[in-house]
């Protein structure tokens, strides 16, 4: 389970990069094809908020990346959790706020790794 969980923490981190990359690189080229239903104008006049956001998936992807390379199991559970976390509520919001294909597609694998991280913590607990 532990090992399943962290390659999923992998994968959200490749996700993560591919959505920074995507806001802070592709935009205006992308972005219309991708949110068709926003006005096209729109990504032009928002180019330099969605880099900001992409910094913060930078961010959420390197804090996964780092929870990888820790070799204390307790310090990696911990880290890999927070970040999981904060993946999941941002998947959230933007399911809530931009659109739901938006969103579940971070919040859907980040909480799948979150449960089989908590459950596989507490198996190895018990045993």
């Amino acid at each position: 389970m532990k090992t399943v969980g962290l390659v999923l923490v992998a994968l959200i981190a490749v996700l993560q990069f591919y959505i920074a990359w995507f806001e802070m690189f592709a935009w205006t080229s992308r972005g219309p094809k991708i949110f068709d239903t926003f006005p096209p104008e729109l990504f032009e006049q928002t180019i330099q908020l969605a880099a900001n956001q992409g910094i913060y998936n930078a961010f959420l992807a390197v804090g996964l990346v780092w929870s990888l390379f820790i070799k204390e199991e307790k310090w990696q559970f911990n880290i890999a959790v927070c970040f999981l976390v904060f993946v999941a509520v941002a998947g959230v919001v933007a399911a809530m706020t931009v659109a739901l294909k938006s969103g579940l597609p971070q919040f859907i694998p980040a909480s799948i790794a979150l449960v089989l991280l908590i459950y596989s913590r507490k198996r190895n607990a018990a045993a």
